[in-house]
């Protein structure tokens, strides 16, 4: 075996162990969606959290990783492959379908966001429908700007972005295609459900509808920041080499150090703003930390990302409580604020803390112009396929459960079965 066979085997084990890592990260989905809602949900939060890895990973076989990496749409979308993998050539000695697994689990992981925010009175059937688009379209075509050579990400002297800002737009591991895209369509199926029966009262004072167990929800946190050290280093895809070893090992720094001060940064606003600290609002902290380190963990110093995680622990509780109490969309576990705005937040403030392109640190304007156009674009078309999905369906066949079923709960009437007999 030669050198360079050794560095290609070393490299694509890194690659299928990160996927495994991400595709752990279900489970701790399922069970902090799980343990944030009300027991007689449970089977249908946990089945939903089934079928966005069952339907997205055939879906982005067949066609949506041809629509994200294939080419000769100009730069806004691929061709669709239709389970042919030989148009793809990585470059880098790479196996295709490799490749094709660890894109599968983000493609997942992005639809799975939304089942949290829209949990508790989402027909399951109509779900699948939802499930069925975003690793179809809404994914894939977004994820081809950034990811697939598109025009978001062109370096090209002659390219858009690099005549209108000198720099193409950066989101190492999904920020804003992956978490951003997921918080912002939960925000959007959110509103097009309506809150749930008993959230506001006659005034529209919100109410609180707690979880039915938190050792769920903190197990489910837990196995999240762990998948974590697969999204954020894994996404460098290459483990062989000084450069790559030392680039992997400051990521997984930066993913960690925002992910804790996010939640102490979270920890002490609470504890500020309540009197005590609230265990449920650090836990999404962790989470907020994480989502905001995502898009420049590669670029950013450790101390940048400390910053980034304690400004997205501290915008959490503000954005959750603006969109309850201000906005009354009813989110049950804060997914459109984690997601969505912490998302946002980090994609934003790459363009400052980025140490090779960043406004502090003397490298002017033009960075973050690129982050701010790049998620203005992501999220614009996250949002416009979220209003023509979410209201389509509920406009058509119907989005939301009848009120008796969702007041005796959505696992016996959807499912015929209880997690709890």
């Amino acid at each position: 075996m030669t050198t360079h066979d050794l560095a290609i085997s070393i490299d694509t084990v890194w690659m299928l162990l990160a996927a495994m890592l991400v595709f752990f990260m279900q489970p701790g989905f399922a069970l902090c969606e799980a343990g944030f809602t009300r027991s007689k949900n449970t089977a249908n939060i946990l089945f939903k959290n089934f079928v966005d890895f069952m339907i997205g990973s055939l879906l982005f076989w067949f066609v949506g990783f041809g629509f994200m990496f294939g080419s000769d749409g100009l730069g806004f979308v691929g061709m669709p492959n239709f389970g042919d993998l030989s148009f793809y050539k990585s470059g880098t000695g790479l196996p295709t379908e490799g490749f094709l697994i660890f894109e599968t689990v983000f493609c997942a992981t992005s639809a799975t966001i939304v089942s949290g925010a829209m949990a508790e009175r989402t027909k399951f059937s109509k779900y699948c429908i939802y499930s069925f688009f975003i690793s179809l379209l809404i994914y894939p075509i977004e994820g081809h700007w950034t990811w697939g050579g598109g025009w978001l990400s062109s370096a090209d002297p002659e390219g858009f972005m690099m005549r209108m800002f000198g720099v193409p737009f950066h989101d190492f591991a999904g920020s804003a295609v992956v978490h951003s895209v997921g918080g912002v369509l939960a925000l959007v199926g959110a509103l097009a459900l309506g809150p749930r029966i008993g959230k506001y009262d006659g005034s529209g004072k919100s109410r609180a509808i707690p979880g039915h167990n938190l050792t769920l929800a903190s197990l489910g946190v837990f196995i999240l920041w762990f998948g974590w050290f697969g999204f954020n280093p894994g996404s460098q895809l290459s483990a062989s080499g000084e450069a790559n070893r030392t680039a992997i090992s400051h990521v997984f720094m930066t993913t960690n150090l925002a992910a804790v001060a996010g939640g102490l940064a979270t920890m002490f606003i609470t504890w500020f703003k309540y009197g005590k600290p609230s265990f449920s609002l650090t836990l999404n902290g962790v989470l907020a930390g994480l989502v905001g380190i995502t898009a420049g963990c590669d670029q950013v110093s450790l101390a940048g990302a400390v910053a980034i995680g304690a400004i997205c622990g501290v915008l959490l509780p503000y954005s959750i409580e603006f969109i309850d109490q201000r906005l009354h969309i009813d989110d049950p576990v804060g997914a459109s604020s984690v997601h969505g705005v912490c998302g946002i937040a980090g994609t934003l403030m790459t363009g400052l803390f980025s140490v090779s392109s960043g406004f502090f640190y003397g490298h002017g304007f033009g960075f973050l112009g690129a982050q701010c156009l790049g998620i203005l674009c992501i999220d614009g078309w996250a949002i416009t396929c979220g209003i023509l999905l979410f209201y389509g369906i509920k406009k058509t066949v119907g989005l939301r459960v009848d009120k008796r079923i969702e007041e005796e709960g959505l696992d016996i009437y959807e499912h015929g079965e209880s997690c709890y007999n």
